[in-house]
């Protein structure tokens, strides 16, 4: 067989990550508030973006979602759709109002300028509304700054070292976590030096800093409340009984009665295990709800939290502008890569909105007990489900529920809070969702006498009378992902709450 060279034509079909299909995949994916940071590194690279008016995710027939009406006005495109087709050219652009003009009030510091420089703040004559002059304060002082500042009015020289290296190794609860024997080393100093400037640090504020065990913080508190006799010494020098709730035996090692045992206990009640808490300045950040979801006379209205997205426009006249003068060849496609990007993106962020709120539709619409009537008639709701309900990819529904919460009358929820796994009903037909029976759970063990303490088996057969067919091993894992101990640990906690009462 001879050989010759030909050409052959054939045809494929392949999917290609464009880097707009990565961004828009992207986007579904990101909160508002990530949402507001990604276009503000737009704003900066993009000469023809520029913040205006609030944006109009959806039209105002659109915002209102009734769980009566089969779908939402909104729903009329798919994300699907616009990331198979990169641009996403048959999306309307966004509703935006060229001719409004939003000034966005940034804190205090713009609301004292403005009325300074309107005439309408009098700080002499008391007239008119001051500044909060609070705002401006510092952040809280931490542990370490509080502990270092009564080092150094009571300490100096070589012991102003030392404290300074052992408050370093303070915890945020309180505690030191250095070995001191190793820390008087590695300063060069004895070890008696160094247990006499702990022996000043304990003395500090908060009443029980710089302690090494929990013995040792309850300790120096009840010696500063005064309550440190042979008998609380005793007590405290055998917490692990008290833990297992062995009353009898520390009655016996105390020498104590059940009244002075009962006095003790109420008192150790009474002190911090973790003094230095009150100084953590590391605070959860306020959860800022990407949805609204609120009752109306026929079903329940769906809102975008506009308040948190980006207001973006695109210069249309700036675009003119440059596009009428000279330029090269290079700076035409410079000019008509922004255009185009800029276009691109508020297309993208509309197609947002409305998938969010396509999504959060359908959650409603199953979950619609739950935000009639309670955590207890959640249903068993997984992403298949929605994305069946509402044409679209499972991996779709996954980025739109991801980082983002909804605010309702009951409080404010993360989108895949809703969606959990189911337990078979008793009688056979439906299913309970999990999260409504760590509700039971939760609800019957709040219910129990002092006296009744309820078993995992006992509560098996509650929750089997309630219609929930449920193992006992389940009870036990549902219970502790609550933080709920055993019937044996709660049973001995009642038994001290009881003597401390």
């Amino acid at each position: 067989m001879a050989l010759a060279p030909r050409l052959d034509l054939r045809q494929s079909q392949s999917l290609v990550m464009t880097p707009q299909l990565q961004q828009a995949i992207k986007l579904l994916a990101l909160s508002n508030l990530e949402i507001d940071a990604f276009v503000a590194a737009e704003l900066e690279k993009n000469p023809l973006l520029e913040t205006g008016a609030p944006v109009e995710a959806v039209a105002p027939g659109e915002i209102e979602a009734e769980i009566d009406r089969p779908a939402l006005a909104a729903e009329t495109g798919a994300t699907d759709d616009l990331i198979g087709q990169g641009l996403g050219e048959t999306d309307a652009p966004l509703d935006v109002d060229y001719g409004a003009e939003t000034f966005i009030d940034d804190g205090p510091a713009d609301r004292a300028t403005s009325a300074i420089g309107s005439g309408s703040l009098d700080l002499l004559s008391g007239s008119g509304e001051a500044p909060d002059f609070d705002s401006f304060a510092n952040p809280e002082q931490g542990l370490q700054e509080h502990l270092m500042d009564q080092a150094r009015s009571a300490l100096s020289g070589m012991d102003l070292l030392i404290a300074t290296q052992l408050i370093g190794q303070i915890d945020e609860a309180g505690y030191l976590e250095a070995n001191l024997l190793e820390t008087a080393h590695g300063l060069g100093v004895p070890l008696a030096q160094a247990e006499e400037v702990l022996g000043v640090i304990h003395g500090f504020d908060p009443t029980g800093v710089g302690a090494r065990s929990l013995a040792e913080c309850l300790t120096l508190q009840a010696k500063e409340a005064n309550r440190y006799d042979p008998c609380m010494a005793k007590l405290l020098a055998n917490l692990d009984l008290l833990a297992r709730g062995a009353l009898p035996q520390l009655r016996r090692i105390c020498g104590v009665d059940e009244e002075d045992m009962a006095d003790m206990i109420r008192e150790l009640r009474a002190y911090n295990p973790k003094p230095g808490l009150r100084f953590s300045t590391d605070r959860a950040p306020p959860v800022t709800p990407d949805l609204f979801v609120n009752p109306t006379g026929a079903g329940w209205s769906i809102e975008i939290n506009s308040g948190t997205l980006p207001r973006l426009l695109i210069n249309r006249s700036y675009y003119v502008e440059l596009a009428s003068g000279p330029q090269s060849r290079a700076s035409k496609a410079w000019l008509a890569d922004c255009l185009a990007s800029a276009n691109w993106l508020v297309k993208a962020l509309d197609q947002r909105q409305k998938t969010i709120i396509k999504v959060a539709t359908e959650i409603v619409r199953c979950q619609e007990e739950f935000f009639r009537k309670g955590v207890a008639h959640l249903k068993p709701l997984t992403l298949k489900m929605v994305a069946e309900a509402i044409n679209m990819h499972e991996s779709t529904v996954s980025r739109v529920t991801s980082n983002k919460y909804l605010a309702c009358p009951r409080g404010i929820y993360e989108l895949k809070y809703f969606f959990t796994s189911g337990v078979s009903a008793s009688d056979g037909e439906g299913a309970v969702s999990a999260e409504a029976v760590k509700s039971h759970i939760k609800a019957l063990i709040a219910a129990e006498a002092r006296d009744a303490i309820l078993s995992d088996d006992t509560l098996v057969d509650l929750l089997r009378a309630k219609g929930m067919d449920i193992a006992r091993r389940t009870v036990a894992k549902y219970r502790e992902a609550l933080g709920i101990g055993s019937s044996v640990q709660r049973r001995r906690q009642k038994a001290l709450q009881g003597k401390a009462a």
